[in-house]
C-alpha cells in the first residue's frame, strides 16, 4: 500500500470551524514531510471530502491554496498533482510580489480619481457592495464582492486604463484575497477598510481616499508576507 493509500485509508473528520485551513494545513505538511513526492497525483476531491467529512467546497478552497503555494497543480480533466516542496507565492498567473508593487500605482491613484468623479449612483453601488460583504457569511461570496469593489472603484476612476489593469488581474486578487481568509481571515477589518475607501470617495475627498486606498493595500501586504512566513 502505498503512503497516499494509507493516508486515505485512515479518516480524519474535521469540525466544521476553519474546516478549509485545517484540510489545507494536514496536505501541506503531508507533502512537506515528503510521504507525498512530487509527481503524485492526489486523490479526486470526493475522495478526500470523504476522508475528512468536509464538503467538496471545502476541499477545492484547500486545494487553490495548496497552488498558491506552488505545492500542488492542477490540470484540467487529469487531477491535481504534486509538483514542490514550496514555492513563491502564485495567484492568477502573478507572483503575491507581482501584485503588491503594481497595486498602489493604479489602486490608489483610481481612488482619488473615484473621488473626484463619482455618482451618486456610484456611490450607492459602492455602498451596495460594503453593505453585502459585511452581511455575506460565505467566504467565496465575500471574495467575489472584494473584487467587484476594487473593480468598480477603478471604473468610476473613468481612467480606462486603471479600469483595464484592475479587471485583467482580478482572478489574481480574488486567490490572494481567498487565500488570505483561509490562512487567517481578513473580511472584518478588510471591510472596515473598505468603508473608509467607500466614506472618503462619498466625501470627494481626493487625498483622503489615495489615503484610505493606500492603508488598505498596506495592510493587505502585511497580512500576505505574515500568512506567507507560516507556511514555510
Amino acid at each position: 500500500m502505498s503512503d497516499v493509500d494509507a493516508w486515505l485509508s485512515d479518516p480524519t473528520p474535521l469540525g466544521r470551524k476553519s474546516a478549509a485551513q485545517q484540510v489545507f494545513e494536514d496536505l501541506r505538511d503531508l507533502i512537506g514531510s515528503g510521504r507525498v513526492p512530487p509527481g503524485t497525483r492526489l486523490p479526486s476531491e470526493s475522495q478526500m471530502a470523504a476522508r475528512y467529512a468536509v464538503s467538496r467546497p471545502v476541499i477545492r478552497e484547500a486545494l487553490r491554496s495548496l497552488n498558491a503555494l506552488g505545492l500542488t497543480q492542477t490540470r484540467t480533466g487529469s487531477g491535481t498533482f504534486v509538483v514542490g516542496a514550496g514555492a513563491d507565492l502564485r495567484f492568477g498567473g502573478y507572483t503575491a510580489a507581482d501584485l503588491m508593487e503594481a497595486r498602489p500605482f493604479v489602486e490608489i491613484p483610481a481612488a482619488g480619481w473615484a473621488a473626484l468623479r463619482r455618482s451618486e449612483a456610484d456611490l450607492a453601488r459602492l455602498a451596495a457592495l460594503c453593505d453585502r460583504m459585511d452581511a455575506t457569511e460565505d467566504p467565496e461570496a465575500w471574495v467575489r464582492l472584494d473584487s467587484d469593489f476594487h473593480g468598480l472603484i477603478a471604473r468610476i476612476s473613468k481612467n480606462a486604463i486603471f479600469a483595464k489593469v484592475v479587471h485583467d488581474v482580478r482572478d489574481a486578487l480574488r486567490g490572494q484575497s481567498g487565500w488570505l481568509n483561509l490562512q487567517g481571515p481578513r473580511r472584518i477589518a478588510s471591510n472596515r477598510e473598505h468603508r473608509v475607501i467607500l466614506e472618503a470617495i462619498a466625501r470627494g475627498h481626493e487625498a483622503d481616499a489615495r489615503a484610505a486606498m493606500e492603508a488598505h493595500l498596506r495592510q493587505v501586504e502585511t497580512a500576505v508576507a505574515r500568512s506567507a512566513a507560516k507556511t514555510v
